[in-house]
C-alpha cells in the first residue's frame, strides 16, 4: 500500500500546486483507489481556481471529498476514475482489480468508503467514464424539463453537457433535436451522434423545450429567441 499521495491544491485564487501528503492506513470499510483519469470541469473548476465562488454558494458547491474551504487553500474535484487496489472482503460485491468512478478531487491514490465507488460497466473505457459527473448534470436537466415523444427540442451550447443533454433527448421517440453552437467545428460530433446542428439560433424553431448549456449570456438570449409559446427553458 502506498504511504503518500500526490494531490492538487488551489492555494490562493489563480495559484495551484501539487502536494505530497501522507496516506493513512486503510480502514476496515474503505477502498484504496489508484487514479487512472481525473476529469476537470471547465466551468465549475475554473470558478474555483479563480476564487470566484460566491460566499452564498460555498456550502452548496462543496464536493463530497473536498478538503479546505473556498477560496483557498482547497482541494477540489469530483470526477475520478481508477482501479481498486484494496477493499473490504465482500463476496457479493468484489472490488479489488475493478475500474471504478468516484466523486473525488485530483489525487493519485486515495482512501474512501467502499460504498463511495461505483464499478464501471463491462466494456466502458475508463477514460470515457470521467464523463459520469457531466452525465449526471445532463440527466437531471432532462428530468427537470420532462420532454416527451414528438417534442421539438433545441440545445444551446455544444460542450460536453450540451451534447449529453441532446443525446438523451434524441432517445425519446419522435423528438426533433437541434444542437446550436457558434463553433462550426462541433458539427461533426453532433452529426456523428445523430443530431441536427446549426451555428445560429434557428429561425422559427418554435421549440417546446430549450436547454441553455453555453454558459454565456448571449446563449440565454438565443435560448429565449427559439422558445415557442408556453415552452420550457432550462
Amino acid at each position: 500500500m502506498p504511504r503518500t499521495a500526490r494531490q492538487f491544491w488551489i492555494r490562493t485564487p489563480g495559484r495551484g500546486e501539487m502536494v505530497t501528503s501522507p496516506l493513512g492506513p486503510r480502514g476496515a470499510d474503505q477502498a484504496l483507489v489508484r487514479a487512472l483519469y481525473s476529469g476537470i470541469s471547465r466551468g465549475t473548476e475554473s470558478l474555483v481556481y479563480r476564487g470566484e465562488v460566491p460566499p452564498s454558494q460555498h456550502q452548496v458547491m462543496r464536493a463530497p471529498f473536498q478538503e479546505g474551504d473556498f477560496p483557498g487553500p482547497v482541494k477540489y474535484g469530483y470526477s475520478s476514475v481508477g482501479e481498486v487496489l484494496e477493499a473490504p472482503d465482500q463476496p457479493e460485491r468484489p472490488l479489488v482489480g475493478r475500474h471504478v468512478f468516484c466523486l473525488h478531487p485530483h489525487q493519485d491514490f486515495y482512501l474512501v468508503p467502499a460504498g463511495a465507488v461505483h464499478v464501471l460497466p463491462d466494456g466502458l473505457p475508463p477514460q470515457r467514464a470521467v464523463l459520469a459527473a457531466n452525465m449526471e448534470t445532463a440527466l437531471n436537466a432532462v428530468w427537470d424539463a420532462r420532454p416527451s415523444a414528438g417534442d421539438r427540442i433545441v440545445v444551446i451550447g455544444g460542450g460536453v453537457v450540451g451534447l449529453l443533454v441532446a443525446v438523451l433527448c434524441r432517445r425519446i421517440p419522435a423528438t426533433r433535436v437541434t444542437l446550436v453552437d457558434i463553433d462550426p467545428s462541433r458539427e461533426a460530433v453532433a452529426r456523428g451522434l445523430g443530431l441536427e446542428f446549426s451555428d445560429v439560433a434557428p429561425a422559427g424553431a418554435d421549440a417546446d423545450f430549450v436547454f441553455h448549456a453555453s454558459g454565456n449570456p448571449q446563449g440565454l438570449e438565443a435560448a429565449l429567441s427559439v422558445a415557442g409559446i408556453e415552452a420550457t427553458v432550462v
